[in-house]
């Protein structure tokens, strides 16, 4: 969202247009915005188009709201801030789905880690991970993951090989459960991978490509 345009949802919110209508002109918005009226009736235009205001036009002055589509604008934006000065207990993310390389329906399917997600997440995995591609900035917030503990799952062997560690984190999808699930012996990567008792594809709907939204509980 473009920041001017927040700015002005916010202090539409501060005079009380999340709760009720309020009565404003552009020429008062302009004075409190500290720039023209032309301006400021150009960026209430703007938000009534991409649904963040509704608004009713009057003599003088209009009635403004804030939609529901604006006050989610406005909790992003809090849970930011929030993030940054009081390290709060969950962690969002936004990315596209991708396909990997099937090696994830290998691992759950092993029941040296089957059996451990199972007891210490709560949840049989459906066999296979759902990743999720996050930009590449937002690899640096994993950072904050250093400083909680994770739920462990042990290394264990098997007659071929050994399987390493990991650690998880619940999480949701699109708001569907599940858990977060980090090697121990690797970095951090900008791919997420998401465990679930549910095939995620078909429960969200959703393909390669799609948009979706994680949200880590430390």
């Amino acid at each position: 969202m473009k920041p001017y345009l927040l700015q002005i949802l916010k202090e539409l919110a501060l005079l009380g247009a999340t709760k009720n209508r309020v009565e404003i002109s552009s020429l008062e918005l302009a004075k409190q915005l500290e720039t023209s009226q032309q301006t400021a009736s150009r960026y209430l235009l703007e938000l009534d188009k991409d649904g963040m205001i509704t608004r009713e036009l009057g003599i003088k002055k209009q009635l403004i709201r804030i939609t529901g589509k604006g006050e989610e604008a406005l909790q992003e934006e809090y849970l930011q801030y929030q993030q940054i000065f009081e390290l709060t207990n969950k962690i969002r993310f936004t990315g596209k789905v991708v396909s990997g390389m099937g090696e994830g329906r290998y691992y759950t399917e092993q029941s040296g880690y089957a059996d451990q997600f199972k007891e210490r997440l709560g949840f049989v995995a459906f066999p296979g991970t759902l990743n999720v591609e996050i930009r590449h900035i937002e690899k640096n917030k994993l950072r904050l993951l250093k400083n909680y503990n994770a739920i462990q799952i042990d290394e264990f062997e098997t007659d071929n090989r050994t399987f390493g560690g990991v650690k998880c984190f619940r999480a949701t999808i699109n708001n569907a459960d599940g858990a977060i699930v980090l090697p121990l012996r690797s970095h951090y990567s900008n791919i997420l991978e998401f465990i679930s008792p549910h095939f995620l594809r078909e429960k969200l709907n959703i393909k390669d490509g799609d948009n979706v939204k994680i949200m880590i509980y430390l």
